[in-house]
């Protein structure tokens, strides 16, 4: 449950809207190029092995301008002049490659700069499972568009999501594990993390690319780990910022985020206590926990009105802050403002804004809809990947570990924990192989301060990758994710995809 929000409300600060970097007179159209000089589309000279050459030398990426979203991408406006959308065919099983084949939506902006500086594409995935990269791209744009002078900017529906054969669970919300069965057991089998690192290794071919080079965001610190345990040879400039831990299971994995989530709530209460005279979580930041609590039970039993259909009870309460503190320091000041219009004026509407951020498991447990296929989605990943399947009694022994956690979030996260019973197929392994030996150098970029992928996660993954690829960047500082919010990670990150020099080995950062 990896999905990234982080940046979004900071974005205005950082760059201006990503919409201005949809001027057709700075960007040219389709079959156009960025900057000067004009485009001519090539294919790298190794191919992907064992696919037939009708998916690799007899594909070319047919490029156009994007049209509106689907329903199961969110629906929506297309995303206007700058934008150029493909379709990338793939085998439905890599084992049996000259069978079935499937398509992968794919969005691209070309770089901004001079053709004859550009320096290939540069894939990104923003996390989730579940997060449509044709959606979240154009919206992220403006963070990267410093790298988009350079490279250009790429990214795709990982499969089960969006336009590549969306995972259905139900006709209006998610409905269980029967109904992802019955309206698309089809495919369950085949959108796991270890499929899509494989369309990745194709996406790098036929972009005209020998190396991938790749920015991976929480989830996508796994895809981008993943890959390059396939393909260790392929390993362009990778960054997974904000890593998954690859040594745990997803009971392990709930437990330490329960952990994570609530050291980061101490440490905002702590800054309450201290900056605001009518802190909504006492005065004494030991008091905090049990107001919140308090809160919680109360808004249990008598939901707040929230100014739409559905009321913040609270479980949403917990995950609304667990959102809000995903943001960093810089929304701390509106995390006490959203407390205090609930516990004072009886409103939920500032908290309910948060509460789905990056938790679409709990629109599972809720059977809520996500506008969009993403909680169906997030549910077939994390199942496809994941062979714990363990008795009802045990998921009841893992949900109490999880709230066991956490105080004040343990409750509302324990529920994950379910995701999988009952799922119609088996998950392929307990953790994720992400050794690659020979890979070039890999900068892994983890925060002190992540509440939702512990920084723990960051040595785990350099380790795991194995020695002499993995270098970690410490970053000491709040929030999830540290690209492009925090400025010392922002510059290393910079540095390397442009220049390919890494930070020392031990660098810590602020």
């Amino acid at each position: 449950m990896f999905r990234r929000r982080a940046a979004a409300t900071l974005l205005a600060a950082v760059v201006t809207a990503a919409g201005a970097g949809c001027d057709p007179g700075k960007h040219a159209g389709p079959g156009g190029g960025g900057g000067t000089g004009r485009r001519v589309e090539a294919k790298a000279s190794n191919p992907p092995p064992g696919l037939p050459a009708a998916l690799t030398a007899g594909q070319r990426l047919h490029w156009s301008a994007c049209p509106a979203p689907t329903a199961a991408q969110g629906n929506g406006d297309a995303p206007g002049a700058g934008w150029e959308c493909a379709t990338m065919k793939a085998p439905l099983d890599y084992r049996k490659p000259a069978r079935e084949t499937i398509g992968v939506a794919l969005i691209r902006k070309r770089a901004t700069g001079p053709e004859n500086k550009r320096l290939g594409s540069l894939l990104l995935n923003f996390g989730g499972p579940g997060v449509s990269g044709v959606m979240e791209l154009p919206e992220f744009e403006g963070m990267y568009r410093s790298l988009g002078e350079r490279y250009d900017l790429v990214s795709f529906d990982p499969r089960g999501v969006g336009g590549t054969i969306p995972v259905n669970c139900g006709a209006k919300a998610y409905e269980g594990s029967d109904a992802c069965k019955r309206y698309s057991g089809k495919f369950l089998p085949y959108v796991g993390t270890s499929h899509t690192a494989r369309d990745l290794d194709l996406m790098r071919y036929l972009l005209g690319d020998k190396k991938l080079n790749y920015f991976g965001v929480s989830y996508g610190t796994k895809l981008g780990a993943v890959y390059a345990h396939l393909y260790p040879k392929n390993v362009g400039r990778l960054v997974l910022d904000a890593p998954v831990d690859p040594t745990q299971d997803r009971a392990q994995a709930d437990v330490s985020q329960a952990k994570a989530v609530q050291r980061a709530f101490e440490r905002f209460a702590q800054h309450c206590a201290s900056s605001d005279d009518d802190c909504p979580t006492g005065s004494d930041p030991g008091q905090a926990d049990r107001r919140v609590i308090e809160l919680m039970d109360k808004l249990d039993k008598t939901p707040a009105p929230t100014g739409g259909k559905e009321k913040l009870n609270g479980e949403l309460t917990a995950l609304a802050i667990a959102n809000f503190l995903d943001l960093g320091e810089d929304s701390w000041a509106s995390l006490i403002k959203a407390l205090k219009q609930v516990v004072e004026q009886g409103s939920g509407s500032q908290l309910m804004r948060k509460a789905y951020d990056h938790e679409p498991g709990a629109r599972a447990r809720q059977g809520s809809s996500s506008g969009g296929n993403g909680t169906s989605a997030l549910v077939a990943i994390t199942c496809a990947d994941s062979n714990l399947r363990p008795g009802f009694t045990q998921y009841d022994d893992m949900a109490e570990r999880v709230t066991e956690a956490s105080p004040v979030f343990g409750k509302a996260l324990s529920g994950n924990v379910y995701l999988c019973f009952d799922w119609p197929f088996a998950g392929e392994s307990a953790t994720p192989d992400v050794s690659a030996p020979g890979a070039a150098p890999i900068l892994v970029v983890a925060n002190t301060g992540d509440p939702t992928t512990p920084y723990e996660g960051g040595p785990h993954m350099v380790n795991e990758l194995g020695t002499g690829v993995g270098v970690l960047l410490t970053v000491r500082a709040e929030g999830h994710g540290s690209y492009p919010q925090v400025r010392c990670a922002a510059k290393a990150i910079d540095t390397y995809l442009f220049d390919g020099r890494l930070p020392e080995r031990g660098t810590t950062c602020s």
